[in-house]
């Protein structure tokens, strides 16, 4: 099948550029300028936010590898659909968010997803979803400017970059394997490999408790019962629970001394809670929204 074009407005056109790179089926990212009302704009120009540009990236792709559905769930995944003219620290309508497609067939796939975020935001999005107009690609000073320089400013956290090929690899892996206590060993490992967590694990619902499922990391506690320490209470609370300092959860379980921050997620079926998906860190303060947003994808693979 022949390649196909999206383009995504982003915020700094930097890191999704660099965000979309990592995508399996993804042939080419390119920084640009789109929607403007000009030819040939320049960076200089774009910045003053009179020449109606958006900083944004044109993303050729293979759809037999990667459905357009796809890419525009993972471009929900890197903005903050709620702001407008804003992302990070980068302000002004050129940092404004936006899909822009060249092909009318493709306008209601994004819509369907557009529809769902919109959905679990309870109010309107800002997010554009126009024809494109006009696209113009950036300096090659812009280009990839990541991969040049690696210690460079980027507006999304770099841990993202990690996650969503640990989150490709993993959909790959367990892509055949039937067996649930498999599929949790598998991504227990991937996690604890590639994010080097000081304990990566899962607890499976079994009757009123929480008994230990595969893990990878030091010995841990066998059973946890329901609303107790911070599994208990994810299950309970059916929601992830991301605790900074875990000395300060009330009615903590210290499985382990070494144990400063943690993060636990649910894994459901049919809306019903039966496991989660447990990570530690000897280190406070850990885990955010970044972590959160993308275990929660990875436990909806099992």
């Amino acid at each position: 099948m022949m390649e196909k074009s999206i383009y995504f407005a982003g915020g700094c056109f930097w890191g999704t550029q660099h965000f979309f790179t990592q995508v399996n089926g993804v042939k080419s990212a390119v920084c640009g300028y789109a929607n403007g009302h000009k030819d040939n704009p320049s960076y200089e120009e774009v910045y003053t936010d009179t020449t109606g540009f958006a900083e944004t990236v044109h993303v050729c792709y293979n759809p037999a590898r990667v459905s357009l559905e796809t890419l525009t769930e993972l471009f929900f995944c890197i903005i903050d659909p709620l702001s407008l003219n804003r992302q990070g620290h980068d302000e002004g309508t050129r940092y404004r968010t936006g899909i822009y497609y060249t092909d009318a067939e493709d306008r209601p796939v994004i819509e369907k997803v557009y529809a769902r975020e919109e959905a679990k935001a309870g109010v309107p999005l800002v997010v554009e979803l126009e024809p494109l107009q006009n696209f113009f690609p950036a300096e090659e000073r812009h280009q990839d400017y990541l991969d040049k320089n690696p210690d460079g400013y980027c507006h999304l956290p770099l841990k993202t970059f990690r996650y969503v090929k640990l989150y490709q690899d993993t959909q790959l892996i367990l892509a055949d394997e039937p067996d649930p206590i498999a599929r949790m060993a598998e991504m227990a490992a991937l996690i604890q490999e590639r994010m080097g967590f000081f304990w990566t694990g899962f607890y499976r619902v079994v009757a009123d408790e929480l008994v230990l499922g595969p893990f990878q990391g030091p010995s841990a506690c066998l059973r946890i019962g329901y609303g107790k320490g911070v599994c208990g209470s994810a299950w309970k609370q059916n929601r992830t629970l991301v605790v900074p300092d875990v000395e300060e959860f009330p009615g903590h379980i210290a499985c382990s001394s070494l144990s400063q921050s943690e993060i636990v997620v649910p894994v459901r079926k049919d809306g019903t809670v039966t496991a989660v998906l447990d990570i530690d860190s000897r280190e406070l303060a850990t885990f955010d929204a970044t972590d959160a947003l993308w275990l929660e994808k990875m436990v909806s693979i099992l």
